[in-house]
């Protein structure tokens, strides 16, 4: 199986604490990853028509209490849910956007250009058809491969 790496404007502040003497103990062996985009609906479009995720029924948080949870500054958040397929475990993927409070884009360049999540990895079972549905989209590689 090869490996595709997309290039994403991703990032989270990271914080470092003393490890812990018994280890964590989690409910699913899954990560769900959220960004946000300067575009929802072309960001849904890529990740669903080039990409090949499926969209789920996503949620919403209001102003009050995405202000709650932390992770704005009292703006409502509409959130939409990308998975890999019909895995019932599958990671998912979250993207939202706040138009009134557009945040700024990272240097992205390279991989060490910006502090936190810079890719995620999907792996393709068909990297040729992985790299036609990119060069249909007329997405540029960032390296001479994948």
């Amino acid at each position: 199986m090869k490996t595709l790496i997309l290039s994403l404007s991703l990032s989270f502040s990271c914080c470092w604490f003393p490890l812990s003497a018994e280890p964590a103990k989690f409910a699913k062996g899954i990560v769900d990853v959220g960004m946000v985009a300067h575009d929802l609906e072309r960001t849904a479009k890529f990740y669903t028509e080039v990409v090949g995720l499926k969209e789920v029924k996503g949620f919403e948080a209001s102003a009050e209490n995405a202000t709650r949870f932390g992770l704005t500054d009292n703006q409502p958040a509409k959130i939409r849910v990308f998975v890999l397929g019909n895995a019932p475990d599958s990671t998912r993927l979250k993207i939202m956007a706040f138009p009134k409070r557009p945040g700024v884009r990272p240097d992205q360049k390279f991989i060490h250009s910006t502090i936190g999540m810079s890719y995620i990895t999907i792996r393709v079972a068909d990297m040729a058809d992985a790299l036609a549905r990119l060069k249909k989209a007329k997405v540029k590689l960032l390296g001479e491969t994948p």
